[in-house]
């Protein structure tokens, strides 16, 4: 199944479950962390069976963001790992989808702290869920740092920019309800459950036909910065081919004769 001492994977039915599993540092990323990350999103990539990716972390945390003890160059757990970074010096920020996005949906559960780093992962996640007592921000500016996981770019892109600025400026933590607030999550449900609610809303995508949706998912993204005229167009051109396709006549069949589809992405 893959993973790491720091990253576990398993199976949930069609969704590929990801957990940061360093609950003493927070989930701090480490290399061990970075390198199964990095894994499990290939992994999805390439198995046809999975529909659906959940990212969330271990012990009530979700990501502390960087080790900064690592960072300030006096070492990080794992050094075996270390030749996986120096035959690609890119792992790490694939790791953070920050040079990665993959191919099926990805959903966050959030619990404790998302922050710095950890909010710089969150916004390569296409749908968030986070716990009532959930954290997030960007400290890195408190640090003397700059947060140069992509929210310099992604985050105005994702909420008002007037919020990304504040966050990004002051440093200062959000709540639960106030990232809901500005569009950075999208559920707040009570603690201790936003995996669950993570997983319901990946089986409702797993119930769809995986060819659409991950159509629909890029097709997204790709036209996000188009003109509407060519993101129309580029919708029609990666569109069109979903009708041709057996989870199309599946998908009629079955509706039709009012019963579940049964897709097998052909």
């Amino acid at each position: 199944m893959g993973g790491t001492e720091h990253l576990t994977v398993q199976r949930e039915g069609a969704t590929l479950v990801l957990t940061l599993n360093r609950p003493e540092a927070r989930n701090a990323l480490s290399l061990p962390m970075l390198v199964g990350l990095y894994d499990g999103w290939v992994q999805a990539d390439e198995d046809d069976a999975v529909r659906s990716i959940v990212l969330t972390g271990a012990g009530g945390s979700f990501c502390a963001g960087m080790d900064l003890k690592a960072l300030a160059g006096k070492g990080m757990e794992g050094r075996r790992y270390r030749e996986r970074l120096d035959a690609d010096p890119d792992l790490h920020w694939k790791a953070m989808l920050r040079h990665h996005r993959p191919r099926k949906p990805v959903i966050a559960a959030v619990e404790g702290p998302c922050v710095a780093g950890g909010t710089e992962i969150l916004q390569g996640t296409d749908i968030r869920v986070a716990a009532e007592s959930a954290t997030f921000g960007l400290f890195e500016v408190r640090r003397g740092l700059f947060p140069i996981g992509g929210s310099t770019v992604r985050l105005q892109r994702q909420i008002p920019r007037t919020h990304a600025l504040e966050m990004l400026l002051t440093g200062r933590p959000y709540s639960a309800h106030e990232a809901a607030a500005i569009g950075l999550v999208g559920h707040v449900v009570p603690d201790g459950t936003a995996l669950t609610k993570a997983l319901q809303i990946a089986e409702q995508i797993n119930d769809c036909g995986p060819l659409a949706v991950e159509a629909v998912k890029a097709s997204v993204y790709e036209s996000a910065e188009m003109t509407e005229t060519d993101g129309l167009a580029a919708e029609l051109e990666r569109g069109w081919p979903v009708f041709d396709t057996a989870d199309a006549r599946e998908g009629a069949r079955a509706f039709a004769e009012k019963r579940p589809p049964v897709y097998k992405r052909a």
